[in-house]
């Protein structure tokens, strides 16, 4: 049954907060055709439905096929603020107020894009996005964990006239194979430059992949992290830690995580004291942005407005955002909660 008219105002006020949300995954079909004509380009499909209809993926891999085609319409620094921008206002229709934006540079640089047109055009979005609406966002750089380590280093390097405008460093793409320990090297560099460190693990690959994010990476929450309950010391350290994971629930539908919904640990994981978060990952293919992903999942999981108000209060304090920015911001969700 849909929630209950008093849980559906309480998502629409309650103040949001993104940390996995991969910006290229916000490129709309319309968007897509829109930017292939700009710049010539002939798309493998004939229309915006048949883009849609493409989006029945069986895995991660199927859907990362499919994205990384769609990218290549993404060529000069406005087309990066167009996208950035038309994720600010449909975020801003949920009631974002702050956004950890990941970014593939790898997807765009070996097409001969160069990062400054990708980071520049990102941080016009960012600071138009500030000025109209109010919403605060960080950008996270992302290593592609399918390419060799070397590159992921060459990447860090090209970014280094630009470090002033990264918050931290994040490794996605396919995890079967590419354990954190391929990267943690590189890793170790990021963080001496004094960058934050976050990374994907245990979606598809194992609970043994986060312990690696968390020991091998140092990284300070883990993107996914869905399958930590295969290691209950693992859970246990998670509680006792405090150390975040930035749940997708309607993505981990998408590419088969989980077969329905309810079957979803996200509310045990929640009852049990892990700190989770409410997120959207790749909306335009997934099939809903963050106020979408929280409806679905207070519907499927049977959340209590408390539950719900939680997941925010663990949004915000994940965060990157100052001391004092997190702590109003907290007092906020709190104000809202207690009028639930």
């Amino acid at each position: 049954m849909p929630i209950d008219a008093a849980r559906e105002r309480l998502i629409q006020r309650l103040p949001k907060v993104e940390l996995h949300l991969h910006i290229e995954g916000t490129l709309e079909p319309e968007m897509m055709f829109s930017l292939a004509a700009k710049h010539g380009i002939k798309l493998p499909y004939a229309s915006v439905e048949a883009v849609r209809a493409a989006y029945a993926f069986h895995d991660l891999q199927s859907f990362l096929d499919l994205y990384y085609a769609g990218c290549d319409v993404l060529r000069d620094r406005r087309d990066f603020y167009a996208l950035a921008m038309a994720y600010f206002t449909r975020a801003h229709a949920d009631n974002v107020v702050h956004a950890e934006l990941f970014f593939d540079p790898q997807t765009h640089t070996v097409r001969g894009v160069p990062i400054d047109t990708v980071i520049l055009g990102l941080r016009d979005a960012m600071d138009d996005a500030h000025r109209r609406y109010g919403i605060t966002s960080d950008l996270i750089l992302c290593f592609l964990r399918h390419l060799p380590e070397a590159d992921a280093f060459a990447t860090l390097d090209a970014a280094l006239p630009y470090l002033q405008e990264l918050a931290g460093v994040g490794l996605d793409s396919g995890e079967r194979g590419n354990p954190p320990a391929k990267f943690q090297r590189v890793y170790a560099k990021a963080r001496s430059l004094g960058l934050r460190a976050v990374a994907h693990a245990g979606e598809e690959g194992p609970a043994a992949y986060i312990t690696d994010a968390l020991d091998l990476l140092h990284v300070e929450r883990i993107d996914h992290g869905v399958r930590c309950d295969e290691d209950p010391a693992l859970v246990a350290r998670l509680v006792r830690e405090q150390i975040p994971l930035t749940v997708c629930p309607l993505s981990n539908l998408k590419l088969c995580v989980v077969k329905d919904l309810r079957e979803h640990n996200f509310a045990t994981l929640l009852r049990r004291g892990v700190v989770v978060t409410i997120n959207s990952d790749d909306p335009a293919y997934f099939g809903g942005y963050v106020g979408e992903n929280y409806r679905a999942t207070a519907e499927a999981l049977d959340l209590t407005a408390a539950e719900l108000v939680t997941c925010a209060e663990n949004a915000a304090r994940a965060s990157f955002l100052p001391a004092q920015a997190k702590t109003a911001l907290l007092s906020k969700i709190r104000a809202v909660g207690a009028h639930a």
